[in-house]
């Protein structure tokens, strides 16, 4: 009988490519990580890793075997979803993930909804990049999470995951009041080419987002000074040290001099939310639970569109 969880260590080292980044996922060792995929090549009794080098790569077995491991995942998640249904009733603990606004404004709605509604239901929430939620759900430390799809990130054909479209999050342009374009009606972000730019850090979601809407608009931002928080952001904005990029889910607060912009365009800037599990575990009731009281968090939100469909 094979050990799955030697199955999701290799999967591990195939996703980010050494056994030491491997490890560091899975809060191992290295030698631990090389010993359970030796295991694992003892009990299929074929060579699973191969030195190139400094470096190890995965042989055409191993391959074969992570397709296999998919499916077998898969059908994991739907065999426990099924016993849940017997065993657990309205209980049970749910634990979902997402970056900073998205928790804020839909998560925590989401678990206020299932708080009400299933008192015995227990919701543990965190705050992570989307970056970072993938190897999240592949380590059993979340059951959801709510995402923006960006170049790196799994894509929907990936077989490990379940990926459903939310809802869009329009972008809005943020001026300084005063600024040329304060007071107008939706306008070009190509209007704004000219302008310096705040962004936050490239490791943060939103910076490869104003990347890709200043390009669909047919320039490069000139990105004179970056941060993290919104409230560094807008500080930044209101003080005239340039103009940057809001979702209309991230909030202005009172008294802060700057102006949101609507933008239009083809097509209007925007981040489309997205929610992801584990293939395979949309049966689990608190899963289940989770994505709609998800989508009736977004659904109660102004601003925003709802999303059907894949």
């Amino acid at each position: 009988m094979i050990d799955l969880r030697r199955l999701q260590v290799l999967r591990a080292v195939h996703q980010h490519g050494t056994v030491t980044e491997a490890a560091a996922v899975l809060h191992l060792t290295p030698s631990a990580v090389s010993q359970q995929i030796q295991s694992l090549s003892k009990d299929l009794k074929v060579v699973l890793l191969e030195r190139h080098g400094r470096r190890v790569r995965l042989t055409q077995a191993a391959h074969a075997l992570l397709r296999h491991a998919d499916a077998l995942y898969a059908q994991w998640e739907s065999a426990t979803a099924e016993m849940a249904a017997f065993g657990r009733g309205a209980g049970g603990v749910l634990r979902m993930s997402a970056f900073p606004t998205a928790l804020s404004a839909l998560l925590i709605p989401a678990a206020l909804s299932i708080r009400e509604e299933f008192p015995a239901m227990r919701v543990e929430m965190s705050e992570a990049e989307s970056s970072a939620c993938f190897d999240l759900l592949l380590s059993d430390r979340i059951d959801i999470a709510l995402v923006v799809p960006l170049p790196g990130n799994p894509t929907p054909r990936d077989q490990r995951f379940d990926q459903r479209p939310l809802a869009e999050d329009p972008q809005d342009l943020i001026v300084p009041e005063g600024h040329r374009l304060a007071g107008r009606g939706p306008v070009e972000l190509a209007e704004a080419a000219s302008e310096a730019f705040v962004a936050a850090p490239d490791s943060i979601d939103q910076h490869q987002l104003i990347l890709a809407a200043c390009q669909a608009a047919g320039f490069s931002p000139h990105i004179e000074h970056r941060a993290q928080e919104w409230n560094a952001i807008l500080s930044l904005v209101a003080h005239g040290f340039g103009v940057s990029l809001l979702p209309r889910l991230a909030p202005i607060p009172a008294g802060v001099p700057v102006v949101r912009v609507p933008l239009r365009g083809a097509p209007v800037p925007a981040r489309r939310l997205v929610t992801c599990i584990r293939m395979g575990s949309h049966e689990q009731p608190a899963v289940a639970r989770g994505l709609a009281a998800l989508r009736g968090a977004a659904g109660a939100r102004s601003g925003i569109s709802v999303l059907t469909g894949r």
